[in-house]
């Protein structure tokens, strides 16, 4: 064990190649994690409505059991169980068909049993957390850096395309993030006490604010509130100095994107379009390259 240690400490290519493995596998978990998140969410909120109005009919007694709710808990549902199975034909997905990306490959993207096709989405989240990881590896070397990075990355995949699929950033991923943020600031893993406790309370009020001012002039809800923890996420983990840079470029590539799928897709500008997944490419900018990024903007425009 200490030898594999001192050859990844001096070795960035054991290194990055090794957390790229990691990545593949951990990609294989968020597939999971994005796709049961939101419905284990949704069978709380349920289960949780019946109760209360079951409760308030039989006046307001918590003591009694309702069947209706208990069948929401029939079969368990969670990160772990049911095991993996194929959406259309339900057979379960073996150990040796569900490596990542490789099984898609041999597979020629199809179910083995029932040869339906397995969406392209899988193995591209699985590649995107493996090749985000390996950038990260090489960024920060073998360090405490490294290490915190890679859960915030795999932190901000789930919560982007949860964001794409649903409009939802779960709080369950969202807060803990965020005051591990302000954790290892106590540390200056990143920043400062100071920064980060300021930070994160800057960039909650900040999108706050553009919420309130956009509902106040045009009357709709320009963004949800998981957009604003997001940001305080960011701000915990990177000190308040980074927010300018994150909203600019969260801005700049959500408006680039939103125009182009009205102009090219013909969507309909009145679709709401999540911001979540820009504000957290944004951020993981920051993280990475914030300091070379704030040089050559002010490079750039003369300062």
């Amino acid at each position: 064990m200490q030898e594999l240690l001192i050859i990844l400490q001096s070795s960035p290519t054991s290194l990055t190649f090794l957390v790229l493995i990691i990545g593949l596998l951990i990609g294989s978990f968020l597939n999971v994690v994005i796709f049961r998140l939101p419905v284990m969410m949704e069978r709380s909120w349920k289960k949780e409505c019946i109760e209360y109005l079951e409760q308030d009919a039989k006046g307001n007694n918590p003591l009694q059991q309702s069947t209706n709710s208990s069948s929401l808990e029939a079969e368990p549902f969670n990160l772990m169980l049911p095991l993996s199975r194929c959406p259309s034909c339900n057979a379960a997905i073996k150990s040796y068909q569900n490596i990542p990306v490789i099984s898609y490959l041999f597979l020629n993207g199809k179910c083995a049993e029932c040869k339906t096709h397995i969406s392209l989405r899988y193995p591209l989240i699985e590649s995107c957390t493996g090749i985000t990881s390996a950038i990260v590896a090489w960024h920060f070397g073998f360090s405490t850096e490294m290490l915190f990075a890679l859960f915030l990355t795999w932190s901000l995949i789930a919560l982007s395309f949860i964001d794409i699929d649903k409009q939802l950033l779960p709080d369950s991923i969202t807060l803990p993030m965020l005051w591990l943020g302000l954790f290892l600031s106590l540390f200056s893993i990143y920043t400062d006490t100071y920064s980060s406790i300021i930070g994160a309370i800057a960039g909650y009020l900040t999108l706050w604010t553009v919420y309130q001012i956009f509902k106040l002039v045009t009357g709709k809800e320009g963004m949800g509130y998981g957009d604003f923890k997001l940001l305080s996420l960011f701000g915990a983990w990177l000190g308040w100095q980074y927010l300018p840079l994150i909203i600019l470029l969260s801005s700049l590539v959500g408006a680039v994107i939103g125009v182009s799928m009205i102009i090219l897709v013909k969507k309909d500008h009145n679709t709401p379009i999540p911001f979540g997944p820009y504000l957290a490419a944004a951020g993981w900018l920051a993280l990475l390259w914030g300091d070379q990024i704030n040089a050559l903007y002010l490079s750039t425009v003369g300062m």
